[in-house]
């Protein structure tokens, strides 16, 4: 399996950058146009490379999307667990909504795409929903259950409205509603209780 194979000696890191290079394609023109031979002029590599560590095009476009959900949901938590406080906490949610660094253009181009491939690829729906499952982790280092998911919501939906928008977000208005969902947490809480995390997909996930 294509898991286990081992990297070529004389270049190190060749399948992180066809996992990089796939992640280009995608965003520049869409699953629908990424081709091995694409990919493999974008990483500069042997088009036997593609063959010789994924098996096929739905695993190489698996892996690469896995590899964007591990890329953001590691900054995702990285912006969370730097907090020290509710309030930091807050201005962290903020920050990774209207920030530069969290969902970028290219990252909600790519995300889009996964949602959109995770609808009949069932491993890329597994990577979606954990990546759900992981986001809701994150912001339960600072927040309940039920703000956690209501914070989860807005930092994805929100991203994905400025993209079809084409307009940067007011801050202060996400900043006031970040701060009234925080302040709703036990209602939240009692709303949520007893349900299971993490049924459904990513986009409908994060």
């Amino acid at each position: 399996m294509s898991g286990t194979r081992r990297e070529i000696p004389n270049d190190p890191g060749r399948k992180e950058r066809i996992l990089d290079a796939a992640l280009d394609v995608i965003a520049e023109g869409g699953v629908h146009k990424t081709t091995h031979r694409k990919i493999a002029a974008r990483a500069q590599v042997p088009l036997g490379s593609l063959t010789y560590y994924f098996d096929g095009i739905d695993d190489l476009l698996a892996q690469a999307f896995a590899r964007l959900a591990d890329t953001m949901s590691l900054l995702y938590r990285q912006t969370v667990h730097a907090a020290a406080s509710t309030a930091e906490a807050e201005a962290a949610v903020i920050e990774l909504i209207c920030g530069p660094a969290y969902a970028t253009d290219r990252d909600m181009t790519l995300i889009f795409e996964m949602y959109a491939y995770a609808n009949h690829n069932e491993a890329v729906s597994v990577t979606a929903r954990t990546w759900l499952e992981r986001s809701r982790e994150s912001l339960a280092l600072h927040f309940t259950p039920g703000v956690s998911r209501a914070l989860d919501a807005l930092i994805e939906g929100w991203p994905m409205h400025r993209a079809f928008d084409d307009a940067p977000l007011d801050r202060q208005l996400v900043t006031e509603t970040v701060h009234a969902i925080v302040t709703a947490a036990p209602r939240l809480s009692a709303t949520t209780a007893g349900r299971r995390p993490g049924n459904g997909r990513r986009g409908g996930p994060q």
